[in-house]
């Protein structure tokens, strides 16, 4: 039985597994973007996001700690500097994983793994939406028109029946 054996091993020794990882997230800090596996990119996500969080402290301790995950000074320093700067007031999920389709060889999940804050095409999405509109919500709206339209509809009737009393007497 497999309890509590959640960690994927990707196939490979630990140590093999220890540096591919860390090469992969010095590659996402520094690129923003990678195109991965899917197993590959959700494995990096739960090994780069507590380092992103470490990040947006910027002390002494936490550059340490983080520089014996990624072992790159000039990736510890884009970090700390620019990227930092940018999730400091996201409450975490720093990474997004769009899936891309299967790869040809082998017909391996392949995904893109990017930084959230990044991603330019998406923060312009962010625009005010206008409400979806629905069947049932035209008819509030028509019902809310016609209980406003009801006062003038009142004060145009008011000519209307004087006119035919007008009628009626010429009737007469």
């Amino acid at each position: 039985m497999r309890h509590n054996k959640k960690f994927n091993h990707l196939g490979r020794t630990a140590s093999h597994r220890k540096a591919m990882l860390s090469n992969m997230a010095c590659s996402l800090i520094k690129h923003k973007r990678i195109s991965t596996t899917l197993a590959k990119a959700k494995a990096l996500r739960v090994y780069v996001e507590p380092l992103l969080t470490k990040a947006k402290e910027d002390t002494t301790a936490s550059r340490r700690l983080v520089f014996s995950h990624l072992k790159d000074k000039t990736v510890v320093t884009e970090l700390f500097r620019d990227v930092a700067v940018k999730i400091a007031d996201r409450p975490g999920g720093y990474t997004r994983i769009l899936r891309t389709g299967f790869r040809l060889g082998d017909a391996a999940e392949m995904c893109i793994i990017e930084l959230v804050d990044y991603n330019e095409n998406m923060l312009k999405d962010k625009a005010p939406k206008k409400a979806a509109r629905t069947r049932r919500s035209s008819r509030k709206a028509a019902a809310t028109a016609e209980t406003a339209a009801e006062p003038v509809a009142a004060a145009e009737e008011a000519p209307a029946t004087e006119a035919p009393a007008q009628e009626e007497k010429a009737a007469e």
